[in-house]
């Protein structure tokens, strides 16, 4: 009995002795010593030619500094294991780029030199929870002070921390201004683009958007199947759905119409005659409710709709040797020819637009330079007024505002497209745009962007954006649409929506989508 007692203290002092050992080896080994190429010193690490940050360090070390360093970038989670440091000096190194990350664990941190090294921009965020920072040192980079970094404008205006005055290198605009007297609104950084968002299964050659009601719709002429096609907005799906369609033959252009409550729809065929379509809102359907003189529209080509004094018209251009281009009035039972502009012109195109005030029509055609008349108002008829000198062969005028001046993009098939001012008395040329096998050179307008969209049978179609300053259109973006004819806008939802049609491929719908460069 005393000798088992005696064994049994013997094995307990033996286990206690080998714990105390266990745990002194254990707390020895989780002392990190400095690392190879660093000096350190009670609360001090200096480190030398280096090629990545260490991740060991004693941790009394509250002060840390890299020179000579040979790496050039700092990775995420670089000072995990240096949560206590409160100086950190990356001074005269290379470093060129740094993880959004590398900083995050430094919450006691106080000071951060990054001076001198290859720096051009700084991650959004790379600052994030370091809310004991009271010093930046970000001098002899080369930063360039373009949207990347009006994040850091903004946080130099919001932040306790001082941060030292610094050059921007670039961009020409900001090129030896201190970033420090910079603003946020000092950066444009909201660009746009306007991305595939919904093919069709069909072809088209003609596309209109149109309000009845409460509700947005989109019409395509279909030519192949003789169809005028009409969508409607899904909110659901948000996508565009089948409402209805009106059969015909040929179909070139369905123009919708709403007078009075009344949706109407102009259907111009090139064949069977050209026809006029009420909506029947208790039959749920379209009906025909008059035919368009054949014997003065043959060959259609275009219609325009508008109001003038309060009383509502529309123009079809008539591209046929004996046809005429003829202007409609409404006149409370049905629509009535109110005047032939001109017979055999061969006319292609048609655009109502009011210039000083005054309501024009701007005929082009095949055979003879755009012709411009203006409404008489004693007379209550177009007459012609001018045509447009140097400019023949021009296939479709359009029109778009810019403050208050006006201008015209005139299309043609063979040879260059031109934008035109209107100064005074006449248009003058504003923009050459060099284009082949165009039809269709459409100005839309979204918020404060103008743009222009140049079609091509033979290239990629090119989106124009106006420059203010240049006082011209700047090359924007290309979209690949097969032969388009026209081009339309929708806003819907607070959402912008580009349709376009294409005589040999798809029909696209595109959404214009806004960007904050200094979000990338």
């Amino acid at each position: 009995m005393g000798y088992a007692s005696k064994t049994l203290k013997g094995c307990m002092v033996f286990i206690w002795i080998a714990t105390v050992l266990l745990l002194s080896e254990t707390r020895r080994v989780k002392q990190p010593r400095c690392p190879a190429s660093c000096t350190c010193t009670k609360d001090n690490a200096l480190c030398e030619n280096i090629r990545s940050v260490p991740h060991s360090f004693p941790p009394d070390v509250v002060s840390l500094s890299f020179v000579k360093s040979g790496f050039t970038e700092i990775t995420g989670g670089s000072f995990l294991h240096t949560p206590a440091l409160q100086l950190l000096f990356i001074e005269n190194n290379k470093i060129a780029s740094i993880s959004p990350y590398a900083f995050r664990s430094l919450k006691a941190l106080i000071h951060l030199s990054l001076a001198y090294n290859n720096l051009e921009t700084l991650p959004k965020d790379v600052f994030k929870g370091m809310d004991a920072l009271a010093k930046v040192d970000l001098r002899g980079n080369h930063l360039e002070c373009d949207c990347k970094l009006k994040w850091l404008v903004e946080w130099m205006r919001t932040t306790n921390a001082t941060v030292d005055q610094i050059s921007c290198s670039g961009p020409p605009l900001f090129q030896g201004k201190l970033i420090n007297d910079l603003v946020p609104g000092s950066f444009d950084c909201i660009t746009a683009e306007f991305a595939s968002y919904q093919p069709l299964t069909f072809e088209s050659i003609s596309v209109e958007s149109f309000t009845f009601g409460m509700d947005q719709f989109v019409v395509f002429a279909q030519p192949f199947t003789g169809t005028c096609s009409f969508l409607e907005w899904d909110h659901v799906e948000t996508v565009f759905r089948t409402y209805d369609s009106v059969q015909s033959t040929s179909t070139v252009v369905c123009k919708p119409m709403v007078i009075d409550n009344q949706l109407f729809i102009i259907v111009a065929q090139l064949f069977g005659g050209s026809h006029i379509y009420k909506r029947d809102i208790s039959a749920n359907k379209f009906i025909k409710i008059q035919d368009i003189d054949i014997l003065k529209i043959r060959k259609p080509n275009d219609i325009e709709t508008f109001l003038i004094d309060g009383e509502s018209f529309f123009v079809i251009a008539d591209s046929s040797k004996a046809g005429s281009t003829t202007v409609y009035k409404w006149n409370g039972n049905g629509f009535y020819s109110h005047q032939s502009l001109h017979a055999w012109y061969r006319d292609t195109d048609v655009e109502y637009l009011e210039i000083t005030g005054k309501p024009h029509l701007i005929l082009a055609s095949s055979s003879q330079r755009p012709v411009v008349y203006q409404w008489s108002k004693s007379l209550k008829k177009f007459d012609r007024r001018t045509d447009i000198p140097e400019m023949e062969d021009v296939f479709a005028v359009k029109h778009f505002k810019v403050k208050s001046e006006l201008f015209i993009c005139l299309t043609r098939f063979i040879g260059d497209s031109k934008v035109m001012r209107w100064d005074v008395s006449m248009f003058k040329e504003v923009q050459t745009m060099p284009s082949r096998g165009s039809m269709v050179f459409q100005p839309i307008s979204i918020g404060n962007w103008q743009y222009a969209i140049l079609g091509s049978d033979y290239s990629l179609t090119q989106v124009y954006q106006w420059d203010l300053k240049r006082g011209q259109f700047v090359y924007f973006q290309d979209l690949n649409i097969q032969a388009p004819r026209a081009f339309s806008l929708v806003s819907i939802d607070n959402r912008e929506f580009l349709l376009a049609s294409s005589f040999k491929g798809k029909t696209q719908i595109y959404e214009h989508l806004m960007i904050d460069l200094s979000n990338n």
